[in-house]
Order: structure tokens, then sequence, then C-alpha cells
């Protein structure tokens, strides 16, 4: 088995066994889908009122967003500081 191989199934086997990673990639697949929604939602609203509140919606999402993919990240930095 060569290098790459062996990476690839020790990632496969990683996320297959941490069921929080696999939520939080879950989490951020649903946050993007929710983002495009609002953004197209923007671009058809004309009343300000409309505007505004996709405009909350957006900034509330990113932020979702942005915390999900700081806990991947974090999860990902102890998984290398444990094996290495």
């Amino acid at each position: 088995m060569t290098d790459e191989a062996r990476v690839f199934s020790f990632r496969r086997r990683r996320t297959a066994e941490d069921p929080e990673r696999r939520a939080l990639l879950e989490g951020l697949g649903q946050t993007r889908a929710l983002i495009a929604q609002a953004y197209a939602g923007f671009n058809a609203a004309g009343d300000p009122d409309l505007i505004e509140s996709y405009v909350f919606e957006i900034n509330a999402l990113q932020a979702r967003y942005s915390y999900l993919l700081r806990r991947v990240k974090e999860l990902e930095a102890d998984t290398q500081a444990r094996l290495g």
C-alpha cells in the first residue's frame, strides 16, 4: 500500500469513528445551503424591511459557519497533536 493510500485509509477511518466531526461537517454543509438561500432571498427582495431581515439572517448564518469551521479545525489540530 502506498503512503497516499495509507493516509486516505486513515482519514476514512478517522471520519467514520468521529461522530462530532461528522456532525460538524454536516452542519457546515447545511449552513452553506442556508446562506445561499438567504442570498437568493436578499437578491429578490424589494422591501427595505425584508432586505434588512436578510442582512441579519446572512450575518447570523456566516457567524454560525465560522464557528463550525473553527471547531472542525480545532478537532483536526487535537487529532494531529495526539498522533504526532
